[in-house]
C-alpha cells in the first residue's frame, strides 16, 4: 500500500478477519449450528473480498498507472498480463 492510512486499515480489516476465522473454529469445535457456520463462513469471504478490492484499487492507481506511462512495453504488458493472470486463476478456483 502506497498510503500509511489506508495500509493501517487494511491491517485492521485483515485482524478483525482473522478474529472471524477463529470464531469460525471454535463454533466448528462446539458443533454450531451448520448454516450458522455457513453464514459466518459467508461474512468472512466479502470481508477479504472487499480487502482484495481495496488492494486492487491500490494497484490500479500506483503500479498499474506507472506501469503504463513507461515507455517501456515490456513492463507494460508484464503488469497487465499480471491482473489477467490472478483473475484467470481466481475463476479456475
Amino acid at each position: 500500500m502506497h498510503d500509511p492510512q489506508e495500509k493501517e486499515k487494511l491491517v485492521s480489516r485483515l485482524k478483525s478477519v482473522a478474529g472471524h476465522v477463529k470464531g469460525i473454529a471454535r463454533m466448528v469445535d462446539e458443533d454450531a449450528y451448520c448454516i450458522d457456520v455457513i453464514q459466518q463462513v459467508q461474512a468472512v469471504q466479502a470481508a477479504l473480498n472487499k480487502v482484495s478490492l481495496l488492494v486492487l484499487d491500490d494497484h490500479l492507481h500506483h503500479c498499474v498507472t506507472e506501469a503504463i506511462r513507461s515507455e517501456d512495453p515490456g513492463e507494460r504488458q508484464r503488469v497487465l498480463a499480471e491482473i489477467r493472470d490472478v483473475f484467470e486463476t481466481k475463476s479456475k478456483l
